[in-house]
């Protein structure tokens, strides 16, 4: 199969087209042809290297975390899934690699494509969607009334994330820049700061809950304007404590996770706030509960460019000098 493969130069990340064996099913896996591939900032920070100390991939590797497509072959054990279906799915983390026409994926991690969505649409969502849905549902626990802000709200986890939350029935607050302010308020955020001009520190105060997908002084002055007892969750800033148990991380890597994030756990307890980091994880469950709220309008992607196959390198690019207007960049196979 045809795929997009990282390789090292000199020290520097590079990727090239590549010819690669087919993957292998195993017994509960899911071979799926992939029409559509998601282009997240993840993908980035993998090539880069960013989080090789609890990451450990072999090379070549291919990239892509986000997929829709297209069953070919179900393994022996299989019981969710028949040849012909249409999915969409996040594979778990130790079995990325979408930018390619083939994926072997187990079928607890995939769930049936929203029927109401291109493939394009559909393989822009799981790894922002999920993201969005562990953060606000399992870690806050966001209930009607509640105040959420969720920062970069045009962005590709923001745009999910402030339609989720509004679903919730929260009051939402997201930053956004000027050019998006518009697209904030059509996806149903109830206050819309504008970070060039605007402070949202000084704005907003005594809310229960902060997503955070920038990090460094962003994520510091948020958990100031958490209400006692709030929630900051971040998968931008430092991981932490709970994070390393989660990973089972041995012993020098807990240590060094655990001074990683200690300033911005000492200055949350000290607001009577809660820090949590949040590397999301593979669910079609959670997927399945989702696509309710996609084919009723309640969510909807947001797209900003699909690029062809064999321009996903440049697809990259442009991600990675952001040049995305809103939402997320997708390369299609078909």
């Amino acid at each position: 199969m045809k795929a997009f493969t990282v390789e090292y130069y000199g020290g520097q990340a590079g990727m090239r087209a590549a010819d690669m064996p087919d993957p292998q099913v195993g017994a509960g896996d899911v071979l799926v042809k992939i029409h559509a591939a998601g282009v997240n900032p993840l993908d980035l920070r993998i090539r880069n290297g960013d989080f090789k100390a609890f990451l450990s991939y072999r090379h070549p590797l291919v990239l892509g975390n986000d997929l829709a497509g297209t069953v070919v072959r179900v393994g022996p054990s299989v019981t969710r899934f028949a040849v012909g279906d249409e999915v969409y799915a996040r594979p778990d983390k130790d079995r990325i690699g979408t930018f390619a026409e083939l994926i072997a994926v187990h079928q607890d991690d995939l769930a049936p494509k929203p029927a109401t969505l291109t493939m394009a649409e559909a393989a822009s969502l799981p790894l922002v969607a999920l993201t969005a849905w562990q953060a606000l549902l399992e870690r806050a626990h966001v209930q009607p009334g509640q105040k959420a802000l969720i920062h970069a709200g045009a962005g590709g986890l923001g745009s999910i994330a402030v339609q989720l939350a509004k679903a919730l029935g929260a009051h939402v607050a997201t930053t956004v820049s000027t050019a998006k302010v518009d697209l904030a308020k059509e996806l149903g955020a109830d206050e819309v700061i504008d970070y060039r001009t605007q402070d949202f520190e000084t704005l907003l105060d005594d809310y229960d809950v902060v997503l955070d997908s920038l990090g460094g002084d962003n994520l510091a002055k948020s958990l100031r304007i958490l209400k006692p007892g709030g929630t900051a969750i971040s998968v931008a800033g430092p991981p932490d404590p709970a994070f390393a148990r989660e990973l089972g991380a041995n012993p020098g890597l807990h240590l060094a996770m655990t001074a990683l994030s200690f300033k911005t756990r000492r200055q949350a307890k000290r607001l009577g706030v809660t820090y949590c980091f949040l590397f999301m994880k593979a669910s079609g469950d959670q997927l399945r509960e989702l696509t309710p709220l996609i084919d009723t309008g309640k969510i909807r992607p947001v797209v900003d460019r699909v690029f062809p196959f064999e321009e996903t390198l440049q697809a990259m690019e442009y991600v990675e000098k952001g040049r995305a207007k809103a939402g997320k960049v997708v390369v299609s196979m078909t």
